[in-house]
């Protein structure tokens, strides 16, 4: 049983998380706009991420001391038009890394956790420990899979920085390699405190809620055991994770994100976004996460749920 919970999280992240890719790229965009110096020449050019094949559009935009206001649409249009539809998918082999490590480790250990602390009389577990479970699987999960999570950040991010300052990593591995031969191997767990945290508040939110809107649904009778009751409780499950996780998602993205000495950590960095653009750009992106959570949580326990009946006989 115990290895089977990480083989059917794992499957079920996988795809979840590849299938949702574009969503993500989009969220970390917006959670770093308006972080760039109030001047700069910013050239945008074809995406970091191993499309070599893809040809470059060059696009020159000036941005002026007051950041204009972007909405996710509006982004998603100007990446297609700037970097080409590609530049979506930059950072996917990062993020199906991240999938790999991270997602496969918390929900396999979710599931462990949950089975042994489950009470053998009743066969219930509650919503206390079903939230303890969650924060220490998400822990553990984020602190094996943070290099594949700086990784991706910066692959997805690279499109927008100025040309001089690209980091134009050829795949996730040599974004690893780049990042230990040039800033030491330290730097694979930079904001890893903040991943760490981050991951505990996601998954003890959305697997937690998920399981208690699920038992909620069935026991009111208001639906059966059925693909509904996964899609309604899953979409739940993905709001509540994104209310609680984005703060911390931003702040996370920045520290990752950043070059060496711009934040002194996880406090200064919140202070200054704070100080420069106001308590709401903590919830910077906070549409797209949305929108990110939503669909990624439906697929994932949707598809968990259907490789849990494949594989219920082995």
């Amino acid at each position: 049983m115990g290895v089977k919970s990480f083989v059917e999280g794992g499957i079920a992240s996988v795809i979840a998380g590849c299938s949702t890719h574009p969503l993500d790229l989009i969220k970390v965009r917006l959670q770093l706009h308006g972080e760039t110096p109030s001047t700069t020449t910013v050239t945008l050019l074809r995406p970091a991420l191993a499309f070599p094949n893809s040809s470059p559009a060059a696009f020159l935009a000036e941005t002026t001391s007051s950041v204009p206001k972007v909405g996710p649409i509006s982004l998603g249009i100007n990446i297609v038009k700037s970097e080409g539809a590609a530049a979506l998918f930059s950072g996917v082999s990062a993020t199906l890394l991240r999938q790999t490590l991270y997602s496969t480790t918390r929900m396999g250990l979710y599931e462990v956790l949950k089975n042994k602390w489950t009470d053998p009389e009743s066969g219930k577990l509650n919503l206390s420990r079903k939230i303890g479970a969650g924060l220490v699987a998400g822990g553990i999960g984020a602190a094996v899979g943070n290099p594949a999570d700086v990784a991706m950040v910066r692959m997805q991010a690279d499109g927008r920085l100025p040309l001089a300052q690209r980091r134009n990593y050829a795949g996730v591995g040599d974004a690893i390699r780049s990042m230990v031969k040039g800033e030491g191997v330290t730097s694979l767990w930079r904001g890893s405190a903040l991943t760490i945290n981050r991951a505990m508040i996601v998954t003890a939110a959305q697997l937690a809620s998920y399981d208690q809107f699920k038992e909620g649904i069935l026991e009111s009778g208001v639906m059966k055991d059925g693909l509904g009751t996964h899609v309604v409780a899953s979409f739940a499950a993905g709001f509540v994770a994104s209310v609680a996780s984005n703060p911390v998602d931003v702040i996370k993205t920045r520290v990752m994100n950043m070059k060496v000495g711009a934040y002194d950590g996880a406090w200064d960095c919140a202070a200054k976004t704070v100080r420069a653009e106001g308590a709401m750009a903590l919830y910077k992106g906070f549409v797209p996460t949305v929108c990110r959570q939503g669909p990624f949580t439906v697929v994932l326990f949707v598809t968990l749920e259907q490789v849990r009946k494949l594989l219920r006989d082995f």
